[in-house]
């Protein structure tokens, strides 16, 4: 099976539950494990040799959503350091994709361009359709997709942002290394601003979704720009699905089964916030 590590971030400044010095919302290891992954925290802080080791030891990268500074902060170091060698390892064929999810998807622009290329958009709570690009639907992120859930995709109101930056088309286009690295595969808009919304490296087996599909099945705050219906869901499941499959042509491994069963997330217990928060449950980590 495909062990997945989801990166953690510092602990958000007014968190009331907060425990050590970084956290993991549990609706992105709920999201992995659906499509049949096993996930390991990735720790903030630790030395260059430990996340070299890690890297060796498993088969995909998930950057997910959140609130920190995309340039300096712990969880841009562990980023830019597993991003480094992704790149070095698919080019010498050893297959090993990443993810990013909102902030991921942000992050992974900036690791590409070293540069903070992103615009303010009025999309802080909004469910919106894809708008594809042309051909898009035959990437490899979409093209496995079932007729019915792309339809659902470009035509109803199910993915879900809760961003305030947003990578504008016009940035893009206008920087060549983000441009010759990334082909743009969905788009919105905030009504002024074109901006996008999914994207694949060409040469490497890297996905950035600016919306959230992880929170439909795993979220429940009450607030705009959540959906739960049916079709939804088996999207979210759709995205899971895919991105595992690329992480099951990854053979990394652990050099022992002790070694494995340490790293796994479910040495550690989620703590449930409340209805009202953001995540509902969060890992907590030293």
């Amino acid at each position: 099976s495909a062990l997945v590590r989801i990166l953690a971030q510092e602990n958000l400044e007014d968190d009331p539950h907060a425990q050590g010095s970084s956290y993991i919302a549990a609706s992105y290891v709920k999201h992995l494990e659906s499509a049949g992954a096993r996930v390991v925290p990735i720790h903030i802080n630790r030395t260059e040799e430990e996340y070299e080791k890690l890297f060796n030891a498993i088969n995909g990268l998930l950057l997910p959503g959140g609130n920190v500074d995309i340039e300096k902060s712990q969880f841009t170091r562990a980023a830019k350091i597993f991003y480094e060698l992704a790149i070095k390892a698919n080019d010498a064929s050893d297959y090993f994709p990443i993810w990013g999810t909102c902030q991921g998807f942000q992050q992974l622009t900036v690791l590409i361009s070293n540069k903070n290329l992103l615009t303010l958009t009025d999309t802080k709570a909004v469910a919106l359709p894809l708008t594809f690009s042309p051909g898009a639907q035959n990437s490899r992120l979409f093209k496995k997709f079932p007729k019915d859930v792309l339809q659902s995709l470009s035509k109803e109101n199910i993915t879900s942002n809760f961003h305030s930056w947003s990578l504008s088309m016009q940035n893009y286009s206008s920087n060549a290394k983000l441009k010759r690295f990334y082909r743009v595969l969905t788009t919105n808009t905030d009504g002024k601003n074109e901006f996008i919304s999914t994207m694949e490296a060409y040469r490497y087996p890297f996905y950035a979704v600016q919306w959230h599909p992880e929170k439909s099945p795993f979220e429940w705050i009450e607030k705009a720009g959540m959906v739960h219906t049916l079709s939804a869901i088996k999207a979210t499941f759709y995205t899971a699905h895919f991105f595992v499959s690329e992480a099951m042509k990854n053979h990394h491994r652990f050099s022992s089964q002790s070694e494995e069963e340490k790293a796994l997330i479910y040495n550690f217990q989620p703590v449930f916030k409340g209805l009202n928060s953001i995540f509902l449950q969060n890992y907590y980590f030293d």
